[in-house]
């Protein structure tokens, strides 16, 4: 192999440019009085995979506080297959230190390496190996700081910050059970990925028992080793029973419990808990079709709950960042989808109009909430793929961040680190303020990339879709030649893709300088300026998403002669990879050939969480599935002619859109006499972490579009 430095290869060796970049912040008050510090993840050069944990102050500058290689002592890290499973949930793919907790005064954090619990010193920079029964996962310090919390086997533990007095707090009844960890679907899809909370003095827990018995099981072969035996998943399959989810309250000294009561049969899903020192723990929990949203505010000590709010719509609630929460002075905050907007509440009053579509709570301070939100339906000027950081206070919103760009921010304090990324520059820009002042950046190791990506910001058609398009480098579009289209879409619910940012549209240039006009749309479904724009695909996945594709491509082809449409490629991963198998499928009059990657075929076999908010039950809406279905009843349903070109790509670890997919959908287009190619990927998830395949499959897609659509 040449050893040459191309795009796929540093895209792969750098893990799409992610390593070197910092990540992970946590403000603290700094140890020992030493003043506010960031505590921070990032691997020492932009192809090293093994994260390690940092410290930054103000005027002091950084400092390495814990380095995987020493603490290992040169040892490859081992991980066990609940670590594997909960990276894999969150798209982790470095090494070393990937999370770590700290307590409120930042005199202590936790992490684990190769399963084994450590604890920092962050005054002294002492780190301790602790004794404790393993594979520890997801370490956590009480807050104020002497014990940690940890699960392992199963079990939820505690454990003296030296390593004295380790014990099991809950132990589980049979293997189905554990205490602590996120189940499946909640990692998966409703972004919690913890399953216990400290309370604010650290008495107290509470914690998820989670009942796995109910799940259907599912195996996950390796075809290359025939010897190994296949892995077994609980996996909720649309329409099919989801884990038995429950709550309790533990004594962190006495492991006395109480059960925390809700109605759970009509709000089986635990979405969310909340405890911070400014009210009582909160929950939030919904119905199984996800119309009604409930909070709830828990009182550890009997276990009752009561209601402060209950959501409702007709189509979905959405599980926002950070919300609900409570302000310093008790009042709730809420984010919720009222008169055409997605609104921040306090209390009973709304702080945002229809001008601001807010994504997500950042913090919530005593004068104001931190929030990130995008230009809503009513704004004066929607700018394409911008997301900005506001302080939203009683007179309304304030801008915080004033460049073209997408931000976010972690503020505790009178300290804020925001993270900003714009078109202008490679990787994101991470700058410390105190009081609103810029005091000092921390810096990012990765690798600055061998092209530059050209992108032109846009939108197409009467919907004003929001597009992004790139063009080979030093192509003249006056030149009268003509190029090739190929559409790079995502296309579907929590994935945009057309955002003000360089990195995000590298693969897509990349793509480009292979020759091709490229183009990537979000169209309804994907997260952008009003819940009306994503709730558009409520029943109707195939139709809404792959129409916007079609109406973007045919209004920018207008006034862009150099788009040929007589040569139509589309290629996508996971939803991207159904929309594209759909294109050509469903549209081969305008798609011309297509590359699906890990495609979604038959919405049946993927989860409850996602499927049934978008589609409904399956029992109940079996015409819905089989409308969106690439794979209906063993043949092709709508398939249209002329069969085009299809190449199908699926890892064969996959247990998120398991390989089946892929399977059935090449069995009913082998069975219809419709060619196709299927590359199958051995030992590969849904990440696509491993160097090599990552490389391979760029050059690979590109060899197949060229011989499709004609170089």
């Amino acid at each position: 192999m040449s050893s040459e430095i191309t795009f796929p290869r540093q895209h792969a060796r750098t893990q799409r440019f992610t390593l070197g970049v910092p990540r992970a912040f946590t403000i603290t008050a700094g140890a020992s009085g030493a003043g506010p510090t960031v505590l921070f993840l990032r691997s020492k050069s932009g192809e090293d995979r093994a994260t390690c944990l940092w410290a930054y102050r103000p005027g002091d500058g950084e400092r390495l506080v814990a380095d995987p290689a020493a603490l290992l002592g040169g040892a490859a890290e081992e991980l066990s297959a609940e670590e594997r499973a909960r990276r894999e949930r969150s798209r982790e793919g470095s090494a070393g230190i990937v999370g770590y907790a700290v307590d409120n005064s930042g005199a202590l954090a936790a992490f684990t390496l190769s399963g084994r619990l450590y604890a920092a010193d962050l005054a002294t920079g002492a780190i301790t190996e602790l004794d404790t029964p393993g594979p520890v996962i997801d370490p956590r310090p009480a807050p104020t700081g002497g014990l940690i919390a940890y699960t392992a086997g199963g079990e939820l533990r505690v454990v003296n910050a030296d390593g004295t007095g380790d014990r099991a707090l809950a132990t589980p009844d049979n293997d189905d059970v554990t205490w602590g960890v996120a189940e499946f679907i909640a990692a998966e899809e409703m972004q919690r990925s913890r399953g216990y909370w400290w309370a604010p003095d650290g008495a107290s827990l509470i914690a998820a028992r989670v009942d796995n018995a109910p799940v259907d099981r599912w195996w996950i072969a390796d075809p290359a080793n025939p010897a190994s035996p296949a892995h077994e998943v609980a996996y909720p399959a649309a329409g099919t029973a989801n884990a038995d989810v429950t709550l309790f309250a533990f004594d962190a000294a006495t492991g006395a419990r109480t059960e925390l009561t809700w109605d759970r049969k009509e709000f089986p899903y635990l979405a969310n808990v909340v405890w911070s020192s400014a009210g009582a723990p909160l929950l939030v929990v919904q119905t199984r079709d996800q119309r009604a949203q409930r909070v709830l505010a828990a009182d550890p000590a009997t276990g009752e709950t009561t209601e402060l709010r209950t959501q409702t719509d007709p189509v979905w609630i959405d599980v926002i960042p950070g919300a609900p929460a409570w302000t310093p002075d008790g009042r709730l905050v809420l984010v919720d989808d009222a008169d055409g907007a997605r609104r921040l509440l306090v209390g009973d009053k709304a702080l945002t109009d229809a001008t601001l579509h807010v994504r997500s709570v950042l913090d919530t301070g005593a004068e104001d909430i931190l929030v990130t939100a995008s230009a809503g339906a009513e704004a004066e000027e929607r700018e394409t793929g911008e997301i900005h950081v506001y302080a939203v206070g009683a007179d309304g919103a304030t801008r915080v961040t004033t460049t073209p760009g997408v931000h976010a921010a972690v503020r505790s304090g009178a300290t804020t680190v925001l993270v900003s990324s714009s078109l202008d520059r490679f990787g994101p820009q991470v700058t410390v303020l105190q009081n609103g002042v810029a005091v000092g950046e921390i810096a990012s190791f990765a690798e600055t990339p061998v092209l530059t990506a050209e992108v032109e910001l846009t939108t197409a058609g009467a919907d004003a879709i929001p597009c992004a398009i790139l063009l080979p480098s030093g192509f003249d579009p006056t030149s009268g030649v003509s190029l090739p289209v190929l559409l790079d879409p995502y296309g579907g619910p929590h994935g945009q893709r057309v955002v003000a940012a360089r990195n995000p549209h590298l693969t897509s240039q990349w793509f480009a300088d292979q020759g091709f006009a490229v183009i990537v749309a979000d169209g309804r479904g994907t997260p952008h300026y009003s819940p009306a724009w994503e709730k558009a695909v409520r029943d109707d996945f195939a139709g809404a998403t792959l129409d916007d594709q079609i109406a973007a491509l045919q209004a920018l082809a207008v006034d862009r002669p150099y788009l040929d449409l007589t040569r139509v490629g589309i290629r996508g991963w996971s939803y991207g990879g159904y929309l594209s198998a759909l294109a050509v499928l469903r549209r081969p009059d305008v798609f011309h050939a297509g590359v699906a990657g890990a495609p979604v075929t038959d919405w049946q076999l993927y989860d409850t969480h996602y499927t049934e908010r978008y589609l409904g039950h399956p029992a109940e809406q079996p015409a819905v599935y089989a409308a969106n279905s690439l794979v209906d009843g063993g043949d092709l349903g709508e398939v249209a002619d002329p069969a085009r070109p299809l190449m199908i790509i699926h890892g064969l670890a996959d247990d998120n859109v398991v390989a089946a997919h892929t399977l059935r959908l090449s069995s009913a287009l082998l069975a219809a006499g419709r060619p196709h190619e299927v590359l199958p990927l051995s030992g590969v998830t849904h990440m696509t972490p491993q160097e090599q395949v990552a490389e391979n499959l760029l050059l690979l897609q590109v060899d197949f579009l060229k011989r499709a659509l004609g170089d």
